[in-house]
């Protein structure tokens, strides 16, 4: 089958020296317990580790647990939290049930069953892009189920003002989404990928071969033809929340965001911090849209202080 590349053209920027060489997938998940949970409902994927107060990572939309591989292990055994980072419902070896109108709201149903089946009352719950939407819906209708929350570069919120234009075009995404699901290629999905990082050489082959097999599902593309950028689904994603919303939230809050994020800057994050009652900002130089990955030290030095206080 021939590939045929995308018409959209994604912005690039100069890769910056990392902080270290990383191990392979396997290798930085090395001590790590990979299972399935499952709950009253549904079926949660999970990669956990560490003692301590619990830490739930949630990925953004096309991702599952392995987002994190450069985090979890740090942050339990340096930073002294039981993590899990989990598949979201529609994504990995999660349940993927029918969609419904209000998709945010069932996974973060999803999400609640998790919490019920292993035992956690509270957690602090970090979620990148459409795992933000998760986490900032979570907080705003459960705050008594988490500790503190982490919204990395992912706001639904209609607001009032305009800014300037951040790293990739946003339209790009359901494009190169279509791409992949209509043709799983090694190319579609290396192409795809690229549109979350500041620098394409930093998707490596083995990030594609994951992608790969995952998107070779037959159960995940058709979950992801429902739910993924360009699907009807995703067009009612949310409600979208009002600026006048975010004042109710009422969980200790970092908006965590980057300097090349896709179509929102860094003045879109501050400026949603700002917001949030007591919030705090932060914003991460030299990536896109998978900062945990980009720089992931510094992402967890971050994450660390701002749950423990310190921040």
């Amino acid at each position: 089958m021939t590939t045929t590349k995308s018409a959209i053209t994604l912005n690039r920027h100069p890769a910056k020296p990392w902080e270290k060489t990383w191990d392979s997938i396997y290798t930085e998940l090395l001590g790590t317990q990979i299972r399935l949970v499952r709950g009253k409902k549904y079926v949660t994927r999970t990669i956990e580790m560490g003692t301590g107060e619990p830490l739930i990572l949630i990925h953004g939309t096309g991702g599952s647990a392995e987002s994190w591989f450069r985090n979890i292990r740090n942050l339990a055994d340096n930073h002294g939290f039981h993590v899990y980072a989990i598949d979201a419902m529609y994504h990995g070896f999660s349940s993927k049930e029918p969609v419904t109108d209000d998709r945010i709201g069932t996974q973060v149903e999803h999400l609640l069953d998790f919490m019920d089946a292993e035992g956690i009352e509270r957690a602090h719950i970090e979620g990148e892009s459409m795992g933000a939407f998760i986490t900032f819906r979570m907080a705003m209708d459960h705050p008594e189920r988490c500790l503190r929350v982490v919204l990395n570069t992912g706001a639904r919120v209609n607001f009032k003002r305009t800014f300037g234009p951040g790293g990739q075009p946003l339209e790009a995404l359901p494009v190169l989404t279509q791409e992949l699901l209509a043709n799983p290629t090694e190319e579609t999905v290396r192409h795809r990928m690229q549109w979350l990082m500041a620098a394409p050489e930093r998707v490596d082959e083995e990030l594609v071969a994951l992608r790969l097999r995952f998107f070779s599902m037959p159960e995940l593309q058709e979950a992801q033809r429902q739910t993924g950028p360009g699907s009807a689904s995703a067009a009612r994603t949310a409600p979208l929340y009002e600026e006048e919303d975010c004042a109710r939230l009422t969980v200790p809050s970092l908006v965590f965001w980057t300097e090349y994020n896709p179509n929102t800057g860094p003045d879109v994050g501050e400026y949603f911090a700002s917001l949030i009652p007591g919030a705090k900002y932060y914003c991460m130089m030299d990536a896109a849209h998978w900062p945990q990955y980009e720089h992931p030290e510094e992402h967890d030095q971050v994450i660390a202080d701002f749950l423990k206080g310190k921040l």
